[in-house]
């Protein structure tokens, strides 16, 4: 099967639809210093001003305006100060909603990665851990707020189909959260070793 880049009416649907279905699919970054790229194995939903682990939950504001705009663009944020986040902005422009990106397998680009993560005289961590939380996984892929607003399905950071398909998924509620805790809308790969958090509940997918 052909590599595609996924259209932006994948991202155009209920976003715990859109969640469940980025699992297997590849996130690619094509940066000046060489391309790369891993599976999405991990993947949490945040959906709009009723959600208050969402950003969109104190209404539109500058920093959340990518919520409110079209789909299958990418809403990069600094969080805590410390770690740059990725999500896919999912449902119709005006819904803000969005996925949010926790962990890759690693295929293009391992040694690019290990470089990127194996900052201040650290050793890289081991492959498996290269993308293991979300913040691991921006660093790695070299994803920062130049890459906030870009489309995913027409530029340097994209979501390809590569015709991987899991075996199984999970899902569990959500991750470091205050508040939002009973929504059980993280997703997960079941066996993959590249998952960030707790494993659960696992519904099967046919294959």
């Amino acid at each position: 099967m052909a590599w595609r880049t996924l259209r932006q009416s994948f991202y155009a649907r209920p976003t715990l639809t859109v969640a469940e279905a980025l699992l297997g699919k590849v996130l690619v970054h094509r940066a000046p210093e060489g391309t790369a790229s891993g599976r999405i194995v991990e993947v949490e939903a945040y959906i709009g001003e009723d959600d208050p682990a969402c950003h969109a939950a104190p209404g539109p504001t500058a920093r959340n305006e990518p919520l409110y705009g079209p789909p299958g663009v990418a809403y990069v944020y600094l969080n805590y100060g410390m770690h740059y986040l990725v999500n896919a902005v999912t449902e119709p422009a005006g819904s803000p909603a969005a996925v949010l990106l926790r962990a890759l397998e690693p295929l293009e680009g391992l040694e690019l990665m290990r470089r990127r993560r194996a900052l201040n005289g650290n050793a890289a961590p081991a492959d498996t851990d290269l993308c293991r939380g979300p913040g691991n996984l921006t660093r790695a892929l070299g994803i920062t707020l130049a890459q906030n607003r870009l489309p995913l399905y027409g530029s340097t950071l994209a979501i390809e189909d590569r015709g991987w398909t899991p075996k199984a998924i999970a899902w569990s509620t959500r991750i470091g959260l205050s508040v939002g805790v009973e929504s059980e809308w993280r997703a997960y790969v079941v066996g993959s070793r590249a998952v960030s958090g707790a494993r659960r509940r696992t519904t099967t997918i046919a294959e």
